[in-house]
């Protein structure tokens, strides 16, 4: 730690961290090499290759840093735009170096680093949380003109992803190696339906009630300790109530 004014500087390592972006780092230079071998086995004109490095580069920004390309001349004809690149391990060490290590900077000067850390960590969170509001929960801006309704649609976000929170809770105790998402997909299957049975008097008698689920549904159910609601009573409308066909 380093206290400077009203500021702290708060160096921190993550053992997980270290393991987690070293693994994303091999990932990326294992498919950028294997894409740059790929390009050198085509016969493309400078252009034309300059475009697919760029495409590579754009794609694998990280692993592309530890490389260094010898790139052709500018106008060569395809037979000679041929390109090579080899490995900088002097970047390569840099790398391996900051991996897992961050410098914090904070004004909470009182609180101790294991709480300082634990703020940091929630950030990702955050982000988090709005990924899966946009991408599980598939929710949208809804433009609206009252202040009543602005808040309603809040709500109902906020209830959805308390949900959302309490489901990778469950998983994370009772299945760690499914998520949310992939829960959520699984039982998209089983549906609710109405069913209409006309009676004499002109009345309709509705049965509401959920597909049966299968043996997976059944097993994951009983892996989260959950169980669907028992099947809804019949309801019948009243005499003379219209109901769209």
């Amino acid at each position: 730690m380093l206290a400077e004014g009203r500021e702290l500087y708060l160096l921190t390592l993550s053992r997980e961290r270290v393991n987690k972006e070293r693994a994303i780092r091999r990932r990326q230079l294992k498919a950028l090499c294997k894409r740059l071998r790929q390009l050198q086995g085509m016969k493309l004109r400078s252009q034309a290759l300059l475009l697919k490095l760029g495409e590579a580069k754009g794609k694998y920004r990280a692993a592309w840093r530890l490389l260094d390309i010898q790139l052709p001349d500018a106008g060569a004809p395809a037979a000679q735009s041929e390109f090579s690149f080899r490995l900088n391990r002097v970047r390569l060490r840099e790398a391996r170096r900051r991996e897992g290590r961050y410098l914090l900077r904070t004004n909470l000067r009182d609180h101790p680093p294991e709480k300082l850390w634990q703020l940091y960590t929630q950030l990702t969170q955050v982000e988090e949380a709005f990924k899966n509001l946009k991408a599980d929960l598939a929710l949208r801006p809804v433009f609206h003109q009252l202040q009543e309704r602005i808040e309603a649609h809040i709500f109902v976000a906020f209830l959805a992803y308390c949900l959302h929170a309490n489901l990778r809770y469950r998983l994370s105790l009772r299945a760690p190696g499914l998520t949310p998402r992939a829960v959520l997909e699984k039982f998209a299957s089983i549906q609710m339906l109405d069913a209409y049975f006309p009676t004499h008097d002109g009345r309709w008698l509705i049965f509401s009630r959920y597909t049966q689920p299968e043996k997976d549904h059944r097993l994951l159910l009983e892996q989260l300790g959950l169980e669907l609601p028992a099947q809804s009573p019949p309801r019948i409308t009243a005499k003379g109530e219209f109901l769209p066909t």
